[in-house]
């Protein structure tokens, strides 16, 4: 039975992917719902109006009067809460509301939670895939692939969710089983008044939780509500009770629970300290929901990573290349540059720039110095890079990322690493990350 009520008017402010996916929930359950949009031509707009030609929508400025109509306003995330119309409507009564929390009042199965700055998609992919290699029927999606309500199903034993702080702005009750803040970073600073804001945002995951993962080398990680709560923690130190992390043994590091040592870290396809950082945050997570070492073992051997996360590319004459375009903030792009840079025995040459989203870019200049032989700087805010950097490595600004990627070849020497993590979005120059990664990869392939 549904756990949404019947005699209640909604309107779906967005129609987007998460909106379309609120238009099939609702109208499957028969209930009442109008849609709006601030754009005038939404993407999912022709599908809405050929799928479901009875659904009243109204595209272009919001309506005030119109959204008062509804008692519950289902926002998307891609919408900031604190947009006047949304914040007159909320000051005469209507709730906002999201998929998230929707989704959580329907789901029967636990949920496995989990946000922060960067690393939530290979976390959740790779608690999936523990759960798969577990025999789990298990869903995976929310801010990664499927929209959570297109997930719901009484099939599903476990639910592994990536959430983004927009999502978690409308999420009153996520009620996880287990949930985690990976990390904490400037990231989206033109939608929040500061860190605290954003910090307080990516802290709803734990609401309602029954048991919480932190980072133990993250402090704002740790939860600020939940004294009690049976609690696991990771970390690239060595572990103690209920921790996971690292342990020496006979000159090699191994991935450990508690005392003991689980695997070399040599076994693991991805790369890089923070990579073993993720792989741990996995452990601890699957470990909460009771999934067994030795499946979670197997998923870990096998797994290669994501798609433009600190992706191998190519090896071309001793330099080998990666594609870390989904580092759009500051706190990704350090990740690969301290984790890729203390697994080479090289230096690396970083191709960095973009849309910086109003980020202070400072904390990358000491990284990049021990890090890097140098950087190449494209994009809408790379002056801003630059002026963040000083004189810490050489700088080359370019106009192109074809361009970029033929100094890195003339830059790198045998041993080192080209390192595209440029900590901005791609909006000034591609459609999305992914094409910024796709024609990266292309151009480092056909390097003769």
């Amino acid at each position: 039975m549904s756990l949404i009520a019947s005699d209640h008017f909604r309107i779906v402010v967005g129609l987007g992917k998460s909106g379309m996916s609120l238009v099939r929930f609702l109208a499957n359950r028969g209930v009442s719902f109008a849609v709006a949009d601030t754009r005038e031509n939404p993407p999912e707009l022709a599908t809405l109006r050929r799928d479901y030609p009875q659904v009243d929508v109204r595209c272009g400025e919001l309506d005030v009067e119109f959204l008062c109509r509804a008692d519950e306003l289902y926002v998307s995330p891609g919408l900031a809460l604190a947009t006047p119309a949304l914040q007159a409507a909320a000051a005469r009564g209507v709730e906002l509301s999201g998929d998230i929390e929707l989704f959580a009042r329907n789901a029967k199965a636990p949920i496995v939670a989990i946000t922060g700055s960067n690393a939530k998609s290979t976390v959740t992919t790779l608690v999936g895939e523990m759960a798969a290699a577990a025999g789990k029927r298990v869903a995976v999606g929310g801010n990664l692939g499927t929209p959570a309500l297109d997930l719901l199903s009484d099939d599903i034993e476990l639910y592994v969710m990536e959430l983004s702080s927009f999502q978690l702005e409308t999420t009153d009750h996520l009620g996880a089983e287990v949930a985690t803040v990976l990390n904490i970073s400037e990231d989206h600073m033109d939608r929040y008044s500061g860190l605290p804001a954003y910090h307080l945002a990516k802290h709803r995951v734990f609401r309602g939780a029954r048991q919480v993962v932190f980072n133990r080398q993250d402090a704002l990680t740790r939860p600020l509500m939940g004294e009690g709560l049976p609690c696991w923690t990771f970390g690239l130190g060595v572990p103690d009770f209920k921790g996971f992390g690292l342990r020496e043994e006979n000159g090699e590091k191994y991935l450990a629970f508690e005392f003991q040592a689980l695997m070399p870290v040599r076994e693991l396809k991805i790369r890089g300290a923070h990579n073993q950082a993720n792989a741990l945050a996995a452990l601890a997570l699957g470990h909460a929901v009771g999934l067994p070492f030795d499946a979670m073992l197997s998923a870990l051997r096998n797994f290669g990573g994501l798609e433009h996360r600190c992706q191998w590319v190519r090896d071309l004459d001793g330099v080998a290349w990666y594609n870390d375009s989904k580092a759009t903030n500051v706190g990704a792009a350090l990740a690969a540059i301290e984790g890729l840079g203390a697994d080479i025995d090289g230096k690396l040459v970083l191709i960095a720039g973009g849309d910086g989203k109003g980020a202070d870019f400072k904390d990358l200049r000491d990284p990049v110095a021990a890090n890097c032989r140098a950087v190449v700087l494209m994009g809408r805010d790379r002056e801003l890079i630059a002026q963040a950097l000083g004189d810490a490595v050489p700088l080359v600004r370019v106009a192109s990322l074809d361009e970029a990627v033929q100094q890195c070849r003339a830059l790198a020497q045998p041993g080192d690493a080209v390192l595209l993590s440029p900590a901005c979005a791609s909006f000034d120059m591609f459609k999305n990350y992914e094409e910024r990664g796709q024609l990266f990869a292309q151009a480092a392939e056909d390097l003769a």
